[in-house]
């Protein structure tokens, strides 16, 4: 099956990539140092790598978009995988440090995506998810030119959407939809993986939060 990526890497890294502000202030104060190989799940062009290296880690990219994949390429010499999240190719406790960043919306099924993640983590082992703020963030809300955000009754309608009113025809979301996680949702997601939640952060950003962020750890 095509990955809902390709074809867009170039267009996405210029957009959110080089020399755009960061999408993700704080992660690496959540990720903290370590050492060691980090799993970027969904590691698109690779955006995150230098974090992940400042972190005092290996970055281990996974992606299934092949052509996210060949971007990526340019910002590490390390292992670079085409996979599924939901179905990762690694075995059974083989990393201390993973991270997911925003893909909540992209994937069809967020709950097996931190299944799979608590799996390859070792005990003790972190994760670092950060993405779309289900309150706030989705095909419900829509964004006003003096900053509030209205949100619709459509907040409920979990799953996979192709488009919403108020979209930016530019925007990312105009070209492959998302997949809309209610709160409830997501923090089931959570529990149901197993990981023990350590800090949940709404990151420094606009006054309504844009983002919804956490640190887990699987059990010793």
């Amino acid at each position: 099956m095509r990955a809902r990526y390709d074809g867009l890497a170039e267009w996405y890294d210029e957009r959110f990539v080089v020399d755009a502000e960061t999408h993700q202030p704080g992660i690496l104060d959540l990720l903290g140092t370590g050492s060691g190989p980090c799993l970027d799940i969904g590691c698109g062009t690779g955006r995150n790598f230098e974090t992940i290296r400042a972190s005092g880690r290996i970055p281990v990219g996974i992606d299934y978009s092949t052509d996210q994949l060949q971007r990526a390429r340019t910002r590490t010499d390390g292992p670079l995988v085409h996979g599924d999240a939901a179905a990762l190719p690694f075995a059974d406790t083989s990393f201390d440090t993973a991270i997911s960043m925003w893909i909540s919306t992209d994937v069809d099924d967020f709950n097996a995506v931190l299944l799979e993640a608590a799996r390859v983590l070792r005990p003790g082992g972190v994760l670092v998810a950060y993405g779309v703020h289900p309150c706030f963030n989705g095909p419900h809300v829509l964004y006003e030119e003096d900053g509030r955000r209205t949100a619709y009754p459509t907040y409920r309608q979990s799953g996979w959407h192709h488009e919403s009113p108020w979209w930016s025809a530019e925007g990312i979301r105009r070209r492959i939809g998302m997949r809309h996680v209610p709160l409830a949702e997501y923090l089931n997601a959570i529990i149901t993986s197993g990981l023990t939640v350590e800090r949940f952060e709404e990151p420094a950003g606009p006054d309504i939060p844009h983002a919804l962020a956490f640190r887990a750890r699987r059990p010793e």
